[in-house]
């Protein structure tokens, strides 16, 4: 891990924050150069704080910060602007990218393709009030953020380096890709070829490659948390019982 003592002028989006001691906010950033970081925004709690209102998710801020150690010293964060807020289920989207990134982002590693997708899907969610593209960003979102961590999938050969076929059933091992078989007999994420392929394309007009792909990217999700279990899934799946 490299610490960096003084930082300027760096891109960044606020992923969460939390209250430290009385006036002050511990805030995790993500960072175009230098990925995932904890800052400490002293005074930040107290009500003419001129930060306060700055430290707002799925906005792009600029920040400086200083110090040594896991936590460093926010200095400054000013606002870019150009990004409308978040509402509904867009929010509840957004929250999602932030909780990945929160839980599978190591810190202080840098991922500049990441966080250039980071602001084109905030971008798509702020301007689809319909939902209509959110499922394939999701899973395009998704992909992006396995293949920076070095968990790329395999989606266009099989385990034993076939070529999927489109009218064929797989298994998805998750160390393995997908294994080829005979019928869609009881297996681990089964899917079909197809669904394989249109995920490798991001085409998601077949509602069984979006149902197949959505399954088959939340197993994996699950497999990569170690079991955490995202507070935006609960919270979604209680709204939808309601």
């Amino acid at each position: 891990m490299i610490q960096r003592s003084k930082v300027d002028g760096q891109p960044a989006y606020v992923l969460h924050t939390y209250p430290f001691r009385e006036t002050s906010l511990i805030v995790e950033v993500f960072s175009r150069d230098f990925g995932r970081m904890s800052l400490l925004a002293r005074g930040a709690r107290r009500p003419r704080s001129a930060i306060r209102g700055l430290l707002m998710a799925f906005q792009p801020i600029e920040v400086a910060w200083s110090g040594k150690g896991e936590v460093l010293n926010l200095m400054k964060a000013e606002w870019l602007g150009g990004q409308p807020l978040l509402a509904g289920e867009a929010l509840f989207c957004g929250y999602y990218l932030n909780e990945l990134l929160m839980h599978l982002l190591p810190r202080e590693d840098a991922h500049e393709h990441l966080f250039a997708c980071y602001g084109q899907m905030l971008a798509r969610l702020a301007s689809d009030p319909a939902g209509k593209v959110r499922e394939a960003d999701l899973r395009a979102f998704e992909k992006a953020l396995l293949q920076e961590l070095g968990y790329g999938l395999t989606l266009s050969h099989d385990s034993e380096g076939q070529a999927i076929q489109p009218d064929a059933w797989y298994s998805y091992g998750m160390e393995q890709g997908p294994q080829r078989l005979e019928h869609a007999e009881a297996a681990a994420q089964v899917v079909c070829g197809k669904t394989l392929l249109d995920l490798e394309a991001e085409d998601f007009s077949d509602p069984r490659s979006r149902i197949e792909a959505k399954a088959l990217m939340r197993a994996l999700m699950a497999h990569y948390l170690g079991g955490t279990e995202l507070e935006t899934r609960k919270i979604f799946k209680e709204l939808q019982e309601l």
